[in-house]
């Protein structure tokens, strides 16, 4: 792959990553938040800590991050089952646990969100979710690309 390639794709995985959280992360907590299971509404707007940046634009950031982490681990699953099967569960585990063990204490949070069955449910329900449309939007962007060059 040529470096022109590489970069084009880290750019499509960190965009993929993005507009995952807005569409499918979001969508999934909306769902959860509809039908009474989640207390947390999608789409926050608090201020973040340290910057005061929009909580869905922080998390679209690191949606993006994690989706350039993604694109360097997808290439070993091929394209069929395995492939939506590694990015539904790398979704839910991954950000998931770094979210529980690593951002809640800097935060000052309660380590896996004091261990409240909603709380795990719903973090592994949206980032699984999240992790499917990352997966997904990189391919349809990635053909997007090979059909435009």
């Amino acid at each position: 792959m040529t470096q022109k390639a590489a970069l084009s794709r880290f750019a499509l995985a960190f965009i993929a990553g993005f507009v995952s959280v807005l569409l499918f992360h979001q969508g999934m907590l909306a769902l959860l938040h509809a039908v009474n299971f989640a207390p947390r509404a999608p789409y926050a707007t608090a201020p973040t800590q340290p910057f005061g940046i929009p909580q869905i634009w922080s998390s679209a950031f690191w949606g993006g991050i994690w989706g350039l982490i993604w694109v360097a681990i997808a290439p070993r699953f091929r394209h069929n089952k395995s492939y939506w099967l590694a990015a539904l569960v790398f979704g839910a585990i991954v950000p998931t646990l770094v979210a529980w063990f690593v951002v809640a204490p800097l935060k000052g949070q309660p380590i896996a969100g004091g261990w409240k069955l909603v709380g795990i449910v719903t973090g592994l329900l949206v980032n699984g979710a999240w992790g499917v449309g990352t997966a997904g939007l990189l391919r349809l962007f990635s053909r997007r690309q090979l059909f435009n060059s």
